[in-house]
């Protein structure tokens, strides 16, 4: 176990290092992903108007917590894998003495590290452009208790477990389809509706809520952006879907990636 992970933290720091090389790319995607902060206006309208169960201030910190949760949710491991596969990359990382996911989970976790200060940075100018997002419907400060923001940070990386689980299962058919990252966008579509990015599950009627809530997706974005703006969740069932769901998608990971890799070899590589 000690050998594992000081391979994974040589990786991560190879990765961390490699991403600083790509920080002005990376500016450029963070910037490409503020649609949370761009909804925000809209909502903070509808619910001054007093016809939508959250107020004002709690649209305005629900989507700044939605947007900090985006950033470090997205996953694009799919295309990195087609890649590797259709241009023969990934036959010399099979002799790695480490399975290749882990190479993409610390690229992406490098990534993480180098988002970090310019998601900040970008949360502290929607604070100053929306100060709701700050205070409490009396109009007092209320900044996220410590304990909600713990709490956030374990939703948000179980968040990217799932999330990069559910790429990686689809991403694993390159080895039978080239353009498999177009199947992304099938996933992309009931994401974008039931994981909260463009509207919080509260607005949603009853019987929607309640479908949505068993499938993973509220626990892509809604779930931890909730935690962290300090709204009430039901944090058992949360746990229950969410690590039933990690279970899943790992054993599916496990089941195709030995199948593709039989596959792979099959065709000479």
């Amino acid at each position: 176990m000690r050998a594992f992970l000081r391979k994974l933290w040589t990786l991560l720091a190879v990765q961390y290092a490699y991403m600083l090389e790509y920080r002005a790319e990376i500016l450029l995607w963070a910037i490409a992903t503020i649609l949370p902060l761009l909804m925000m206006g809209p909502w903070m309208v509808a619910g001054a108007s007093g016809r939508f169960p959250l107020s004002e201030a709690a649209f305005a910190r629900y989507f700044v917590a939605a947007f900090i949760v985006r950033q470090f949710s997205i996953v694009w491991v799919i295309w990195e894998f087609e890649y590797q596969v259709v241009s023969g990359r990934l036959s010399p990382l099979l002799l790695h003495p480490i399975d290749p996911i882990w190479r993409f989970v610390s690229s992406h976790l490098g990534e993480h590290l180098t988002r970090a200060p310019i998601v900040a940075a970008f949360a502290v100018v929607a604070v100053l452009l929306f100060p709701q997002a700050i205070h409490d419907e009396a109009g007092t400060i209320a900044l996220p208790a410590l304990l909600d923001v713990a709490k956030a940070f374990v939703a948000i990386y179980a968040a990217f477990a799932i999330r990069f689980l559910l790429q990686y299962s689809v991403a694993l058919g390159a080895f039978w389809v080239e353009r498999v990252s177009a199947f992304d966008n099938l996933i992309m579509i009931p994401y974008l509706f039931l994981s909260g990015l463009v509207a919080p599950l509260e607005v949603f009627p009853p019987a929607v809520r309640e479908f949505a809530l068993w499938t993973p997706f509220p626990y892509l974005v809604w779930f931890p952006a909730r935690l962290l703006a300090g709204g009430e969740v039901d944090l058992g069932r949360a746990v229950l879907v969410i690590a039933g769901w990690i279970a899943v998608l790992h054993v599916v990971v496990r089941i195709v990636w030995r199948r593709g890799l039989r596959h792979y070899s099959a065709m000479g590589a």
